[in-house]
């Protein structure tokens, strides 16, 4: 096993992705990483605090642990290597690790879309199961971290989950059981009420996606220009956005003397006060979204003047582009691998597979 000295910190495992395709598990004193798109592979740790670290015995066994301390507790200039033999990690709880690791990269990055005919996963299910795991790996969380918050996990859902267990399904009413016991143990709240709903006749999930409507045939008629651009997903926080591509839509039209863009993005949820940008050349203009994704922009010049409709109409609006959320690119080909892996679990669930996908599938058959 190697370990290279990086940005004031020892490191251990192969290179990962950027997001989105990294799985992330921030345990006491480390933070383990996988890229999502290869094959299961040992993740990359780096080492913040070795001395809090108490759970690397688990993964190393006492000397492989008493060795990486011993190293890892000493500063290095960047780039330094050391070797220590014949070091290797156990399998099995590196399993139980990266996928509750995957189960943090589902609630941040799965791509659900309507226009891809990728389902979205039931957020209450996930954030239950991972709460459960959570529990089950709490030898790994000594010290609270950003991924071991069950409590923030759990409280959430308690009215979602109650009416799940009316379905029957006995899956999720096992998964919710298992839920309430870690919250009883926490002392979160009386989770006894969630269960008391199993039998009650279901409710009807109301569906929260709310796409872009097609443009009319008037619309197009008195658009000065129109065109797509795709929401880039480090951007935005999670679970808001349509992950397909080209799901914002922009029309730029005469308002009175000047110009304006209209801008209409699909959502999955509210993604009001998110931050919208439009670029064209010298042309630019800025809005935040309503809940439904619309926004009107204003359209200025290089001096800060408004565009007038005249201005507009002798315009080149190609290679315009509409951003959402925070000034970030990221290429297609990666959005692209995340939804092949996607659908890959999609259609054939397999042994690591949440319940919250095993229904998705299910639903999407």
């Amino acid at each position: 096993m190697k370990l290279v000295a990086e940005s004031g910190l020892w490191t251990t495992g192969p290179q990962v992705a950027e997001p989105p395709s990294v799985a992330v598990l921030e345990v006491a004193g480390a933070v383990l990483e996988w890229t999502v798109t290869d094959a299961p592979d040992a993740p990359r740790i780096t080492f913040t605090d070795v001395a809090a670290a108490d759970w690397l015995w688990r993964l190393v066994g006492s000397d492989g642990h008493a060795q990486l301390a011993g190293v890892a507790e000493n500063p290095a200039p960047d780039g330094a290597l050391v070797e220590i033999g014949d070091l290797r990690v156990a399998p099995e709880p590196l399993a139980a690790l990266r996928r509750l690791a995957f189960g943090h990269w589902l609630r941040r990055w799965w791509p659900a879309s309507r226009r891809d005919g990728i389902e979205e996963l039931d957020a209450a299910l996930l954030d239950a199961e991972i709460a459960v795991l959570t529990a089950d790996l709490q030898e790994y969380f000594s010290q609270n971290t950003f991924d071991s918050d069950i409590t923030g996990l759990l409280t959430p859902h308690r009215m979602a989950l109650a009416q799940t267990v009316r379905g029957g399904d006995p899956r999720t009413i096992d998964l919710i059981r298992a839920a309430a016991a870690v919250a009883d143990d926490l002392g979160v709240g009386d989770w006894s009420e969630v269960l008391g709903k199993q039998g009650d006749s279901p409710t009807m999930r109301q569906d929260d996606y709310a796409l872009v409507a097609g443009r009319t045939a008037d619309d197009v008629a008195d658009a000065i220009a129109r065109g797509v651009s795709t929401v880039c997903w480090t951007a935005v926080p999670p679970r808001i956005f349509d992950a397909g591509e080209d799901t914002v839509e922009w029309a730029v039209r005469g308002s009175g003397s000047a110009a304006v863009a209209e801008v209409r993005v699909a959502t999955l949820g509210s993604a009001a006060g998110l931050p919208l940008r439009l670029d064209s050349d010298a042309i630019t203009g800025r809005a935040v979204l309503a809940a439904d994704g619309s926004a009107t922009v204003q359209l200025i010049d290089a001096d800060g003047a408004p565009v007038t409709e005249d201005r507009a109409w002798a315009h080149h609006w190609a290679g315009t582009r509409v951003s959402v959320g925070a000034p970030v690119t990221e290429p297609e080909t990666v959005r692209e691998d995340v939804r092949a892996l996607a659908r890959r679990r999609l259609a054939a669930p397999g042994p690591d597979s949440f319940l919250a996908e095993i229904l998705a599938a299910e639903a999407d058959y």
